[in-house]
């Protein structure tokens, strides 16, 4: 069995995506080509803003990003505590400081109370200069936007979204990427939608920063003059080859890939209700599902349970094992924290993610909730 069964999708898709790798090889178009744009172009209308600029990762999106909102020394940006590394990594990167910020436990989000509080502290500390906050779409579920952006209007603060797993998701209807002053996805391969390789995208209806993005991806170039560099950037493109593999997978994933990856995620649901705690979807909101995540007792009983289903030929995976504000790298910003992230903690110490994808099997699904119910005696 496949933890996101890649294999499958590219068996279905393997006419499309092999006719555009062998389009783009014959063509020898392989840095910028035409697919880079016309996928840029479909990126954008899917998601409902003016501009798409690609880019070589979802890590480089997040940078630009925060170059684009000129976030650096003496800022501190707001981040989840419970999320992948790169989304703190890239405020320390560009000198800023980043402030931990709890979860709520059923949505596995950035709780809007606690981003308030922490932002309360940190202006009236006055050590640092409250510039921005980084929302995750974690999982595949937008994050609560109607507080969030609340806090940030009354805050002035920049809103960047990290849709690195959210892309696909929505709330009533208006699609992730498009709640931001900025947005980001990542295309690894295990994301919603994902390439052969590494590549991402930022989104905004903002012309400046799109002018900026485009600037910043290419050494900080000219738009006139490409041998003019007039500002400080890097060398961040998506490779046509990837454009080409992602055409027809985002064609793919609009029309039956997402509709096919929440009926796998209710059927889970359905049958693992009441024996573990299983992911909440807030009415109106609508998941893209990157994992499909539950929560056990304590970390004896979960790690048990990978345990038992690896015994099984099942694979699952521990998203994550250890907060963000625990990670080695980040001790320096310690002293700045307002307060712990106790929900953020006892994640780490619970959640195990299931198989999932548009093309798991009902087969599939029953062998997994078989071996869960087996471990607990249910």
């Amino acid at each position: 069995m496949e933890f996101r069964n890649l294999k499958k999708q590219y068996e279905v898709l393997k006419a499309e995506i092999d006719s555009g790798i062998t389009e783009v090889c014959t063509n020898a178009n392989f840095i910028s080509g035409a697919k880079v744009r016309q996928l840029e172009k479909e990126l954008a209308e899917y998601v409902g803003v003016k501009h798409c600029v690609t880019c070589a990762n979802g890590t480089d999106a997040l940078t630009l990003a925060l170059m684009v909102l000129g976030v650096g020394e003496g800022d501190c940006v707001f981040v989840p505590d419970f999320t992948f590394f790169s989304t703190a990594e890239t405020v320390a990167y560009e000198g800023a400081t980043p402030i931990f910020i709890d979860v709520d436990p059923d949505t596995f989000n950035m709780n809007p109370d606690s981003l308030e509080k922490a932002v309360e502290y940190i202006k009236n500390e006055g050590k640092l200069n409250a510039k921005a906050v980084i929302t995750v779409d974690l999982f595949g579920l937008p994050a609560d936007y109607d507080a969030i952006t609340e806090i940030a209007e009354e805050y002035n603060l920049f809103i960047i979204e990290d849709s690195a797993q959210g892309f696909g998701g929505n709330i009533s209807g208006r699609m992730a990427c498009s709640f931001a002053h900025i947005a980001t996805t990542s295309f690894f391969p295990a994301k919603p939608l994902g390439c052969y390789g590494d590549g991402g995208a930022v989104f905004t209806d903002n012309d400046d920063y799109a002018a900026l993005l485009r600037s910043y991806t290419v050494h900080g170039k000219n738009a006139d003059d490409k041998y003019d560099n007039i500002r400080i950037g890097m060398n961040s493109r998506l490779d046509t080859i990837q454009a080409a593999v992602l055409l027809p997978k985002l064609h793919a994933f609009a029309d039956y890939e997402l509709d096919d990856v929440n009926a796998a995620a209710e059927y889970y649901t359905e049958n693992l209700k009441g024996i573990v705690k299983t992911p909440q979807v807030p009415e109106g909101y609508y998941s893209s599902w990157a994992q499909y995540t539950i929560l056990l007792e304590d970390s004896s009983q979960r790690d048990g349970l990978k345990a038992h289903l690896a015994d099984r030929g099942i694979p699952s995976m521990v998203y994550y094992q250890k907060m963000m504000s625990q990670q080695t790298a980040m001790e320096k910003y310690l002293p700045y924290q307002p307060f712990s992230c106790t929900d953020a903690a006892q994640l780490c110490s619970t959640c195990l993610s299931l198989p999932i994808g548009p093309y798991i099997t009902r087969n599939e699904q029953d062998s997994v909730i078989a071996a869960v119910k087996e471990f607990l005696q249910v």
